[in-house]
This record gives C-alpha cells, structure tokens and sequence, in this order.
C-alpha cells in the first residue's frame, strides 16, 4: 500500500510542477506579446520568433475557450490571468489531496 500511495504523491508533485511551468510559460507570453505590440522587440528576430510561437501554441488551447466567454476589458486580454488563478487553485486542491493521502 505504500508504494501505491508512494506513486500517487509523486504524479501529483509531478503535476504541480508541470502547472508551475505552464505559469510561467503563460506570463512570458503575455510579456512577449505586450513587448511586440508595443514594437520594443523585433519579431523578425529568429529567437524572439521561435519563443512567441511556442508560447502561442502551448497556450492557446487552453486560452481559447476563456476568450470565448470572457470580454476583452479595456482593450486588454485578462484571459491569462483567469487561466493563472485556474491554474493556482488545481494546484492548491493538488497540495490539499497530497496532504490527505499522508494523513
């Protein structure tokens, strides 16, 4: 039985790390695409190219379906962070039943 329970804690710290990386990968996009709208980076740039695609394929998947019901506010897209808090709060039910399979 430990092992079992030995197995189920280690995909769900696996998993609160791939949520930690998707964060991030989420905030550099939106940084990025602040950056090029405001024309302080090139997009010619091979390297700033390559790293706004990645961001805009891994993202947009899970960006897609808030944007659907969510308005652009001001002008700005608040779907990121919507995603973020999502995101935050799996997390925090992932912590939560970690802490209840060892208690």
């Amino acid at each position: 039985m430990a092992v079992v329970t030995s197995f189920f804690a280690a995909l769900l710290e696996l998993a609160g790390v791939v949520l930690s990386l998707y964060v991030w990968i989420l905030i550099v996009g939106a940084v990025l695409s602040w950056l090029t709208a405001f024309d302080v980076v090139n997009t010619r740039n091979r390297f700033v190219s390559l790293v706004g695609e990645f961001c805009y394929r891994v993202t947009e998947p899970a960006l897609r379906p808030i944007r659907r019901f969510m308005p652009v506010v001001g002008g700005l897209d608040l779907s990121p962070m919507v995603l973020i808090f999502a995101i935050w709060f799996l997390q925090s039910f992932l912590r939560n039943l970690m802490a209840s399979l060892f208690a």
